[in-house]
């Protein structure tokens, strides 16, 4: 992770993950690709790390892959970056223990777009703007695009986005459901780390359990997503963040989680 293309930092029990190459608007290359996957690992098995924030620098959140690297002599295989660069990524997301806020601090594009809708909270600047650019270049969308996408839109709005490549405004977005809220860009970083840290006070293993009741519900009917709530709820009920949630309710005060 030497290359310096992936910024982080910790404190209050979160720990943001910054794209950092802003030349290119933080077009993601092999080597940002590998240190945001190694970085979201450590994320998982740092029990401090209680919410995780993925942003940019500069005028971009992320433009994608970059072009770069799929073009010339030494090109890679697009199939390759896609199974060994970015579906990685979604998974970690999806997967990690902890809420992972996507702070979209300009324009998302391509893989850029569907790597902040893989994550469990997305918010964005006024300014920002959402585009999946992929049918431009005469590919395919992919990071999990057209999973999550109809999900949150439904199928005729993100297939009219798919297929035109429109950009979506950061208040649009809101609107259609593709993401939670917009902040002034002036109050931006404030507004992020302010939810970073109210996330990151919150029952970590009751937000753990509630993720994976989520990934589940693409996939179960009723029923198996009854057994699943039951099967979590009583895994929750058996945490020290109940306990201190239930105690806490009782006694009229506010309460102090520890995570476990």
């Amino acid at each position: 992770m030497s290359d310096n293309s992936l910024l982080y930092s910790f404190a209050d029990g979160v720990t943001t993950l910054t794209l950092n190459r802003p030349d290119v608007f933080n077009s993601i290359h092999k080597p940002l690709a590998m240190s945001l996957q190694q970085r979201l690992r450590e994320c998982q098995d740092n029990r401090e790390v209680r919410a995780v924030v993925l942003t940019g620098t500069g005028r971009a959140f992320c433009a994608g892959q970059d072009l770069g690297e799929i073009t010339g002599p030494n090109a890679l295989d697009v199939a390759d970056i896609v199974t060994q660069h970015y579906n990685p990524i979604v998974l970690l997301i999806r997967e990690l223990e902890k809420p992972v806020i996507a702070a979209v601090n300009g324009v998302a594009a391509g893989a850029g777009t569907n790597l902040a809708l893989a994550c469990d909270v997305v918010v964005a600047k006024e300014s920002a703007a959402f585009i999946q650019a992929f049918s431009k270049i005469g590919l395919v969308p992919d990071s999990g695009g057209t999973y999550f996408l109809p999900r949150l839109v439904g199928l005729q709005r993100a297939s009219a986005l798919m297929l035109l490549g429109d950009k979506v405004s950061a208040t649009e977005a809101v609107q259609m459901g593709m993401i939670y809220k917009v902040f002034a860009d002036e109050a931006f970083d404030h507004e992020v780390a302010a939810l970073a840290r109210k996330l990151a006070a919150l029952p970590t293993k009751g937000l753990a359990y509630t993720k994976h009741l989520l990934n589940r519900s693409f996939g179960n009917d009723v029923a198996q997503q009854l057994r699943a709530e039951a099967d979590y709820q009583l895994r929750a009920g058996q945490t020290a963040d109940y306990r201190e949630g239930v105690a806490a309710f009782l006694e009229k005060r506010p309460p102090m989680f520890s995570g476990e």
